[in-house]
């Protein structure tokens, strides 16, 4: 049986942060069951730190993480369009933007057309553009994180797929199909596989709903060079585009579907209707999908991160709900998170912030 300060059990961007943070104070074990880490939700986000992207609490994480993600991200406009029906959605996400000091301008559904040509004129009565989004390099945030474990002495396992969990004394038992950890502190960061772990861990689970978002990519017009269009997001229901290299395109409806944990496959149905929203929203022809994948993103019943430590069980550390957020607010969370585990003060920029540990605790879900 293999020893160690903290057992985190996940290896994507919520685990990797946090464990990364944690291995200043001990020696950490992640636990990944896939071959990979980022395997599932991490390896298939579609990365743009951006404001146009859930609430209060999730936006000052966002503001609160982005000096770091620029070390990992590139400045890139990030376009928020909106028919006449959705003006009103428009403002509410101006307020958004001027309460965080964004370098933001509004503009008319001409001036948005400029930017992305192929708009139609009744997909945008206005818009706004946010130029200090930033468009994130997944892959090397998670080797960041990785590289920083292994040089702390900390250890990421790949193919170890829970399967018991034990109160052990004072801490933690875990089997997996290999080798047997324990620690005094466990953290759940299995994204849509964390209420399973709580139940293995006998502990009571806080509702964490997987929803599969489906993307699609295709090939720009005539090959024309897209590298300078925006990220391009309807602010209501609707699509988001997003150039992926000098002759693709990303897209997705933006689609919620609950599903259980899974390895997340693409519908035809969601693939269709992605396509479809493109089409009727600007004058792409969208005649092959060059490629499309899911992914599933993880909400707690309130939809907002849940970070502490379990009632009733000491030493299990809830890591859970980022919502689709998880990479832009990582820097942050991570924080809020090690603080937790650690049982530290909560961070002082995130209290000057408005922020509160209460806001992120699993108690407040009767957890």
């Amino acid at each position: 049986m293999e020893r160690c300060d903290f057992l985190v059990i996940g290896g994507g961007i919520a685990g990797l942060s946090c464990a990364a943070r944690l291995a200043a104070h001990g020696r950490v074990v992640v636990l990944e069951g896939e071959s990979a880490p980022g395997y599932h939700a991490s390896g298939r986000s579609v990365a743009v730190a951006h404001f146009g992207l859930g609430e209060l609490l999730v936006r000052t994480l966002t503001a609160l993480s982005l000096p770091v993600l620029a070390e990992h991200g590139t400045r890139h406009p990030a376009l928020h369009i909106a028919s006449a029906e959705q003006l009103g959605a428009l403002d509410v996400l101006e307020d958004t933007h001027r309460q965080f000091g964004c370098d933001y301008a509004r503009m008319s559904g001409a001036e948005a057309r400029a930017l992305l040509p192929v708009l139609k004129s009744e997909a945008c009565a206005a818009a706004l553009v946010d130029y200090g989004a930033l468009k994130l390099d997944t892959h090397a945030m998670l080797q960041a994180h990785i590289a920083a474990l292994r040089a702390a002495g900390s250890t990421v396992v790949t193919g170890a797929r829970v399967t018991a969990i034990v109160r052990d004394g004072t801490g933690w038992r875990v089997e997996t199909s290999g080798e047997t950890y324990a620690a005094p502190l466990l953290i759940n960061a299995a994204g849509a596989w964390a209420d399973e772990i709580a139940r293995l861990a006998g502990i009571t689970p806080i509702g964490i709903e997987p929803r599969r978002r489906t993307v699609i990519s295709f090939a720009s017009p005539d090959g024309e060079d897209v590298r300078a269009w925006p990220f391009t997001k309807t602010v209501s229901e609707g699509f988001y585009v997003l150039p992926e290299g000098a002759g693709q395109l990303l897209a997705s409806s933006m689609d919620q579907t609950p599903s259980a944990p899974c390895d997340a496959a693409p519908e035809e149905l969601d693939i269709a209707i992605a396509a479809d929203r493109v089409e009727q929203a600007t004058t792409l022809p969208i005649r092959r999908i060059t490629h499309s994948w899911a992914g599933l993103r993880s909400f707690a019943p309130d939809e907002l991160p849940v970070i502490g430590h379990a009632a009733g069980a000491p030493g299990f550390v809830w890591v859970a709900g980022q919502g689709g957020a998880g990479f832009q607010t990582a820097p942050a969370l991570s924080r809020i998170a090690a603080s937790a585990v650690l049982g530290l003060p909560f961070p002082t920029d995130c209290t000057a912030a408005g922020l509160a540990p209460e806001q992120f605790a699993p108690a407040r879900l009767g957890a």
